[in-house]
């Protein structure tokens, strides 16, 4: 399978997940990198009016983790530990997290991510510790070709 491929389906599963379809998160992912988007709407606001720390969170973590799997072609990695700094608060606009794997062994990983808003000003940033697991990457947990796999989307 060519990377291209391989990173085509990561996207696809990440798509496929409830939570990332219920904030509007896209995926790009490449060799050893992933960039998360995320359109800023009142639905994900906290109550002083801005885009809640979940979003963030889920933008940081998922660019990082994506960037890990981009990598490894055989299994689900899982995120260990992941700490994240939020700098600024977003109301508007469309974020942006980019993740790159800055350290590989053979079993265990370490990523780091920015979040940018929609200027490209910085509000965040995280790093986190992934790990393989036992679960194989394979249509099960939407690892496909096809954008909206039914059993992925069912639990099946």
């Amino acid at each position: 399978m060519s990377g291209r491929e391989h990173w085509e389906k990561l996207e696809n599963l990440m798509h496929s997940a409830p939570i990332v379809r219920l904030m509007g998160a896209r995926a790009h992912i490449a060799d050893g990198s992933a960039e998360i988007t995320i359109p800023v709407r009142r639905e994900l606001f906290h109550a002083a009016h801005a885009l809640h720390g979940s979003v963030y969170f889920l933008a940081l973590d998922n660019a990082a983790f994506f960037a890990v799997n981009s990598l490894v072609e055989d299994v689900f990695v899982l995120t260990a530990s992941f700490t994240a700094y939020f700098t600024r608060p977003v109301t508007g606009g469309m974020i942006r997290a980019a993740g790159k794997v800055v350290s590989r062994g053979r079993s265990q990983f370490v990523a780091e991510s920015v979040l940018y808003d929609e200027s490209g000003a910085e509000i965040a940033r995280g790093s986190g510790l992934f790990v393989k697991s036992r679960i194989p990457l394979d249509e099960r947990i939407g690892y496909c070709n096809d954008a909206f796999p039914a059993d992925a989307l069912q639990g099946g």
